[in-house]
């Protein structure tokens, strides 16, 4: 057996990479920090030698070159997850939007799944001395993606983080490697404003000494996360890894001791937020990636005692029907993790499913709380699978409410100034008396 180095890929120009991918068919590329974005600009470039390829992604932070005008006809964005740079496009018809539970997506991509795949495009750290790149701050989907795609192009960018887990990848899966130094992308932490302030109050109240906490992206999240500074031997099984997380592990606050799986980890798919974040990822033995369907699968989650899952909704009727994906027919986000950690959360011993949300929208003009969703909202979490629901007015424990008495304890948490609407629209619905 030989001790030398492995034999790399020729690297190439990004234009030389995006040459070899097919003019039609499908591809994945990788998202949120690790988004390819050298390729990805590479990629809108050539546009015009494409014919309606199907770009497959999750939560894109880039600036939507790739469902500008004069893409259209050359590519076909699917976003599984919708961010702003792709809103705009699926409302109009010009990209799709295609509603999957996270855990799920990456059976698509494997044989027999219904997203087969031509190629993958994914940012990687460098190679280590035996060959191996890491994946960095996104394992989630792209796991699969590498596995499963005929063509495997990769951005090696020195700034990638190696983390530990399952996000190895050989040079020998790469096909054409293009060789960047930048930044990664960032997301900086929201400072919630005083409605948002008392709903991470109220949902930090549930959280105690040894909890299992999932938490994601925005405001409420990272305000939860600040108030629990007090508390003893958390731990974390996610899907996202965040700033506010990294300051609870530093502070020996969250050190995994009373996790089943991976204890003394925090386990997470990808991880998003500041560069400090990233660099404390690098070859951090503390964190665990793990692709979706293993973070995210609803068994494995409830394998752990006491986990907190805490999710957003847009609204939600008096019945406990949770809006999670749409604005009325328009789609906005995507299901993502919410319905896998929830149920994942149920089944846990001592879990605590929550959804939180400011009772009202459009500068109070509109209750969240509302008698019925609008026509084409979309119910992304059952009824059946909401327990605890939390505004800034208080928290209502949903599970095994008769539909009056939650009916009741919605209104309960349901602005003031709507409260007499909503109990009068409860009456013309049969829901009270």
């Amino acid at each position: 057996m030989s001790n030398g180095s492995p034999a790399l890929p020729q690297p190439c120009s990004a234009e030389a990479a995006i040459a070899m991918l097919p003019a039609s068919g499908r591809i994945a590329i990788g998202a949120n920090a690790g988004e390819p974005s050298t390729l990805v600009a590479a990629l809108a470039a050539a546009a015009g030698r494409f014919r309606e390829l199907e770009l497959v992604q999750v939560l894109s932070l880039g600036g939507g070159a790739l469902v500008a005008p004069e893409a259209r006809g050359h590519f076909r964005v699917n976003a599984l997850f919708i961010g702003p740079a792709v809103r705009e496009a699926v409302s109009r018809g010009y990209a799709d939007y295609t509603p999957v539970f996270l855990s799920e997506v990456p059976a698509l991509f494997r044989p027999g799944g219904g997203l087969p795949l031509d190629a993958a495009l994914v940012q990687v750290s460098p190679p280590d001395a035996h060959g191996w790149c890491s994946m960095g701050v996104t394992v989630d989907v792209m796991r699969s993606a590498v596995d499963n795609a005929g063509r495997v192009i990769a951005e090696v960018n020195p700034r990638m983080p190696r983390t530990l887990g399952a996000s190895s990848l050989h040079v020998s899966q790469i096909d054409a490697l293009v060789e960047v130094d930048h930044a990664l992308m960032e997301l900086p932490s929201e400072s919630p404003d005083p409605v948002l302030h008392r709903i991470a109050g109220r949902v930090a109240e549930l959280i105690g000494d040894g909890d299992v906490i999932q938490a994601g992206i925005g405001a409420i999240p990272d305000g939860v996360l600040a108030r629990l500074g007090d508390r003893k031997h958390l731990g974390f099984h996610t899907e996202l890894l965040s700033d506010g997380m990294m300051r609870l592990i530093e502070a020996g606050v969250a050190d995994g001791s009373r996790k089943v799986r991976w204890p003394g980890k925090t386990v997470t798919s990808f991880v998003l937020g500041s560069t400090a974040l990233y660099a404390w990822c690098h070859d951090n033995p503390a964190v665990e990636m793990q692709p979706s369907d293993i973070t995210n699968d609803p068994g494995v989650i409830a394998a752990e005692p006491n986990v907190v899952a805490i999710n957003s909704a847009l609204s939600i009727d008096l019945t406990g029907q949770v809006n999670a994906d749409s604005l009325g027919h328009r789609f906005y986000s995507g299901i993502g993790g919410q319905v896998d950690f929830i149920r994942g959360a149920a089944r846990s011993p001592g879990g605590r499913p929550v959804v939180a949300l400011p009772s009202t929208a459009r500068g109070g003009t509109v209750s969240r709380i509302v008698g019925t969703l609008s026509p084409g909202a979309g119910v992304v979490t059952s009824r059946g699978d909401v327990h605890h629901v939390v505004t800034e007015w208080g928290r209502a424990d949903l599970h095994g409410l008769s539909v009056r008495k939650r009916t009741l304890a919605l209104i309960g948490v349901a602005h003031p100034r709507f409260r007499d609407a909503l109990t009068a629209e409860a009456k013309a619905l049969g829901y009270l008396a």
